[in-house]
């Protein structure tokens, strides 16, 4: 199980390291291969399954969100804590409700990312 002080330390840092938008930042939470799912992948035309493999893949849907308008502003509603996985549920700048679902991995590394959008 993961503990549930690890779990707020990184939702908080996650959101933190998004609302900075420094795409390093964000990066250095995940491992080199890890995978993203979202439907925001199929929406813009990244890859028709939704998912996208390996940080080289993923940083150009990234650096896309990150010059959109309005900037990205996240603001943490709740932390849920799994097995192997957090879920971050946030509001994004156009009060949008989302949840992150975020397995863990060696080194308190996320290894797979799901979005999910309301």
């Amino acid at each position: 199980m993961i503990d549930p002080v690890f779990a707020n330390e990184l939702a908080h840092e996650w959101i933190a390291a998004w609302n900075s938008h420094d795409l390093e930042r964000i990066l250095s939470h995940y491992t080199d291969d890890f995978a993203m799912s979202s439907p925001l992948i199929m929406e813009r035309g990244f890859h028709p399954s939704g998912t996208l493999h390996g940080k080289l893949a993923i940083r150009p849907y990234w650096q896309a969100g990150l010059a959109a308008t309005p900037p990205i502003h996240f603001e943490l509603d709740g932390i849920l804590i799994g097995a192997d996985s957090i879920a971050i549920l946030y509001r994004n700048q156009i009060g949008r409700r989302v949840i992150e679902v975020l397995v863990i991995g060696a080194g308190h590394r996320i290894i797979r990312g799901m979005a999910h959008y309301g």
